[in-house]
């Protein structure tokens, strides 16, 4: 019975954590790392073919983004998520995967020139559709067995569409213990999807810590904020461009910008244009459509009721094909561009920027959290350029940011929910934040809240059994020319070396098999190496 931390461990993304029980090795999330890395992550002690289930909180890629490298890898079991989770991670992997390879491609070209070895993507569009196959879905409050002596429950945690804190019981030798892993906590009031739901008990807490140095403040008018910042910017004659999470920001700032038509807050500019222009959020968007029941709070179900859809208006256009995109940049017309990604790291967003950084009558505007080393972080702190595309690109235009719009609990947010247990937990374990944001945090619930907490660095390992450590986490600082060498560790060899783990693991699977059947096996085996014995 025994937890280690491996990613989103004294940072924000990369969430992944490994728990043994009952015989069983389970993941909890499997997320990319985004922005700039701190530290160095330790890998999941066992093989991808030797994990039997994965336990998913939602679809954002820094929870679920390398799911398809263990399917690479050689994972076949079951992940485990809300029905929501599942569908989204449909279209969020496949789109995924043609990044990777976008990405690698592009890297190619540059690697030809220089006579470098080609650049590989992390996964194909093969592995991430087998990885959608592999999803079981469950609805929130159903508590199932996941193997013998270990339980589980997904509890909606207000975040995005489909988002758990995810319940745990496991018994083992006797001894009964139960782990919460609260995912990503979800701000209060927040349009589409319901408040966090709170619960009630735990011997040990996996929490997350994003914003647990600050408040968000008082509840802002998120429509009259909005409303001043589309105003401003179209009297200047400018566009209005959102860098946005195409899963779950989108969709909350169609409902604000529907609100803001209906009530003809804006004027002189009649029916203004939107954009979405992310084929992602266009499918994801459909997705919000197709899981309202259970998901959506009152205020949109009152509007559903009445037969208005929350995420539409007059004036939305959407956006799939390149061709469609490029033509945005050729509207002179004052106009409001939501593309993804968030964190102004890859996607159409980045043209977009191209197009209207150096413009000083037009606004960019940040909805959402933005990872240090990130674009998006850089224009936030007041670059006065950029490059894209290998072009220097001026800031000239106006840098905005929706004050309280997060997806993500503030400390007081934070606390709400701990402090909801009615028991203190063994032990709290703060994770999902920066470095100084996860010291800040466990000291302020040890010393003012009376909790036992620690933020472990990646590869502790804390007994649940005996609540004790059995092994301290690895500090080790990425330094500048790691992530060069953490991309060459992605080579066609260390895939072959992957490959043949899995070999292993696959023989070991077959222990008790019939004489002939095993035959055969070796004979294949033997073919095999006698074929590329050098």
């Amino acid at each position: 019975m025994r937890l280690t931390f491996l990613g989103a461990a004294h940072e924000v993304t990369g969430s992944c954590f490994f728990l043994e029980a009952c015989g069983k090795n389970i993941v909890i999330d499997c997320g990319m790392e985004q922005g700039k890395d701190m530290y160095e992550n330790q890998t999941i002690p066992v093989s991808s073919a030797d994990i039997d289930a994965v336990l998913l909180t939602h679809a954002h890629m820094d929870h679920s983004g390398k799911l398809p490298l263990l399917y690479t890898e050689g994972f076949r079991g079951g992940i485990h998520a809300t029905s929501a989770t599942s569908a989204l991670c449909d279209i969020m992997l496949r789109d995924s995967a043609h990044i990777q390879l976008a990405e690698a491609e592009w890297k190619n070209r540059k690697s030809k020139r220089a006579g470098n070895e080609p650049a590989l993507p992390l996964y194909d569009m093969e592995a991430a559709m087998a990885t959608v196959r592999l999803f079981v879905s469950h609805e929130y409050t159903e508590k199932f067995k996941l193997f013998d002596g270990i339980e589980v429950c997904f509890t909606d945690v207000g975040h995005l569409l489909g988002s758990a804190s995810i319940e745990v019981w496991i018994t083992e030798n006797g001894i009964t213990k139960k782990i919460v892993f609260s995912g990503d906590i979800g701000n209060s009031n927040q349009p589409l999807i319901n408040d966090p739901q709170y619960i009630k008990e735990a011997d040990y807490v996996v929490m997350e810590s994003t914003y647990g140095d600050r408040s968000h403040g008082a509840s802002p008018d998120y429509i009259g904020e909005l409303t001043q910042i589309i105003q401003k910017t179209f009297d200047r004659g400018g566009n209005l461009v959102i860098p946005s999470f195409a899963v779950g920001r989108t969709q909350v700032l169609l409902y604000y910008i529907r609100k803001i038509k209906d009530d003809k807050l804006i004027k002189g500019h009649g029916n203004f244009k939107v954009y979405v222009d992310s084929p992602l959020a266009v499918e994801a968007t459909q997705i919000f459509h197709e899981h309202m029941m259970g998901y959506f709070d009152e205020e949109a179900m009152a509007l559903v009721n009445k037969g208005i859809n929350p995420l539409a208006f007059p004036g939305l256009s959407t956006s799939i094909t390149s061709d469609e995109s490029k033509a945005i940049n050729f509207d002179e017309e004052p106009k409001v561009i939501i593309s993804a990604s968030g964190m102004c790291e890859a996607g159409r967003i980045r043209h977009h920027l191209k197009h209207n950084l150096w413009r000083q009558n037009s606004t960019i505007l940040f909805v959402g959290y933005q990872s240090i080393g990130t674009l998006g972080r850089m224009l936030l702190d007041g670059a006065n350029e950029v490059k894209l595309f290998g072009e220097t690109i001026q800031v000239g235009a106006e840098i905005q940011q929706l004050t309280g719009v997060s997806g993500h609990a503030d400390k007081e947010g934070l606390e709400k929910w701990l402090t909801s247990f009615g028991n203190k937990p063994d032990k709290v374990f703060v994770v999902h934040g920066d470095d100084q944001v996860c010291e800040i945090f466990t000291e302020h619930i040890s010393k003012d809240l009376g909790y036992s907490a620690v933020a472990p660095y990646s590869g502790m390992t804390y007994d649940l059994a005996a609540n004790k450590c059995v092994q301290e986490g690895k500090i080790i600082p990425i330094e500048p020319r790691a992530e060069v060498e953490k991309a060459a560790a992605n080579s066609v060899y260390e895939r072959l070396v992957l490959a043949g783990k899995r070999l292993v693991s696959v023989i070991g699977h077959n222990k008790g098999g019939t004489n002939k059947d095993l035959a055969k096996f070796i004979g294949q085996i033997n073919s095999l190496c006698d074929k590329w014995d050098r």
